[in-house]
């Protein structure tokens, strides 16, 4: 059976060439060089000469190649994003405030995702010294992040958290204040099972949250429950199972302070699962305020940072870095807010 046209794959097209300056220099009738000047306004350039220049180049769609511009200048308009996990909105938040920092000087952002690994984040810190990026902002997993950008001479800010707080700038909330505030409303409200669910605390974030919140118990006399205290690691499902096994006992806690939004929505399933009225039968506060919180019912408590803010300010923050570069470390603390909701109440009996 003879086949049909329709189903015979066509043939790629032809491969279009980049227009080069030499392109644009040709139909012109000019040299490179005028064409370069008349292209980037550097140098005098008769208006006609300019004119006609600028017209051929829109003619052949001519795309000035950034790299080569920033090889044969040494001076790079990109900015590094580091993060570590774009799922969470948190991050992608951050990033997007450092995106429109860097387009409004006129940079361009290179984001990578390291997934809190700190060999991914060696081999993004990698990637963007070879790329020759301006500078580098970052929500570091380690040290060693900002010691190898900086023994290659790539001014770095530290965001969200601290590793190398007396050599390199940062744009941080003030963890502990925040976290002690929310502790204190709920003990303000009579409850003494307080839980805390938290990721980690070797970094500044947690570390500073945990303070926190022992500083709260401190100030209304109440010791310190080791079982209440739950590691529950960096995802929804580690936090959930924890959870359940802290909130399904005669000892459960009557409320829960999650040190982050992922182990706030954790906590915030378990807590359904095993049938507990929120907040009722527990309280729940969060650190982060992400769109869900705003969608349940009850609406949940929590402490607001504001992560476009803080990407843009480390931008700011970078800015000024790569304009003096002799200066000494600054810190940029970003205010947060507490949204009252509806996960909080005294505990039953009071």
């Amino acid at each position: 059976m003879a086949q049909d046209a329709t189903d015979t794959p066509s043939a790629p097209g032809p491969v279009v060439r980049r227009a080069t300056i030499k392109d644009v220099a040709e139909m012109a009738a000019v040299s490179r060089s005028t064409a370069s000047r008349a292209l980037t306004g550097r140098g005098y350039v008769a208006e006609g000469v300019r004119s006609r220049v600028l017209a051929a180049a829109e003619k052949l769609g001519y795309v000035p190649d950034a790299t080569a511009r920033h090889l044969k200048q040494q001076v790079s308009l990109s900015i590094g994003v580091l993060v570590s996990d774009l799922r969470n909105s948190f991050y992608a938040e951050l990033a997007a405030g450092a995106g429109r920092a860097s387009r409004e000087h006129g940079y361009s952002m290179m984001l990578a995702d390291d997934g809190g690994l700190v060999d991914d984040e060696a081999g993004a810190a990698e990637a963007f010294v070879a790329l020759r990026v301006a500078g580098v902002v970052v929500t570091p997993v380690s040290r060693a992040v900002t010691d190898y950008l900086r023994r290659h001479g790539i001014p770095a800010v530290e965001v969200d958290r601290q590793f190398a707080p007396d050599e390199c700038d940062a744009v941080v909330v003030d963890n502990r204040a925040a976290a002690r505030r929310v502790t204190e409303q709920l003990t303000g409200l009579g409850h003494r099972r307080i839980a805390l669910f938290i990721d980690e605390t070797d970094w500044t974030t947690g570390r500073d949250r945990y303070w926190g919140y022992r500083a709260a118990l401190d100030a209304a006399g109440i010791q310190e429950d080791p079982s209440y205290v739950v590691s529950s690691g960096w995802d929804i499902e580690t936090a959930y199972n924890a959870a359940l096994r802290l909130l399904d006992t005669a000892s459960r806690p009557t409320a829960v302070f999650a040190a982050n939004n992922v182990l706030a929505e954790g906590v915030w399933r378990a807590a359904a699962q095993v049938k507990l009225d929120i907040p009722g039968d527990v309280s729940v506060v969060s650190f982060d305020d992400v769109p869900w919180m705003s969608m349940v019912t009850p609406g949940v408590t929590a402490v607001a940072q504001d992560a476009a803010t803080l990407g843009s300010t480390a931008v700011d923050r970078l800015l000024r870095r790569i304009s003096a570069p002799a200066e000494p470390p600054a810190v940029d603390v970003i205010p947060v807010d507490i949204i009252q909701r509806g996960s909080v109440a005294p505990p039953r009996g009071t």
